[in-house]
């Protein structure tokens, strides 16, 4: 399964814990979370696909930004490229009902993943600096 989790996704990455795990560390400074992936839809149901996945970004605390887009290369390809404030966010938009029934109406509609990666965005149109920058 790829690094990357939306509403297509069930398992969330899992959350940095910040603080003092073991009473030594300082605790680590949050950085915003990236993820850029791929998925196959099922042939003919890529728009459909686009529907729930734009349908399940409604009300996202802690989401900065969440494109859908078609690849002009492929019928059945869509990416999806998400930034989130940190990784807590969008850890805990997965437990969101409008994310948990997209997820549901989603998953049938998909063939398969074919990328993912995990970013960590420093800043664009639209988006706060980084911490630290």
């Amino acid at each position: 399964m790829n690094a990357w989790r939306r509403p297509a996704v069930l398992a969330a990455a899992a959350a940095l814990i910040v603080g003092l795990a073991h009473g030594d560390d300082p605790p680590k400074e949050k950085t915003m979370h990236g993820l850029i992936g791929k998925m196959i839809a099922a042939d003919g149901k890529r728009d459909e696909l686009i529907a729930v996945l734009l349908d399940g970004t409604k009300d996202m605390p802690g989401c900065l930004s969440y494109v859908v887009a078609r690849d002009p290369a492929d019928a059945n390809a869509v990416w999806v490229t998400e930034v989130w404030a940190d990784r807590e966010s969008h850890k805990a938009s997965l437990s969101l009902p409008a994310v948990k029934a997209a997820i549901a109406k989603g998953r049938p509609l998909i063939a398969r993943f074919e990328q993912g990666v995990t970013t960590e965005p420093v800043g664009g149109h639209g988006l706060p600096p980084a911490k630290g920058r």
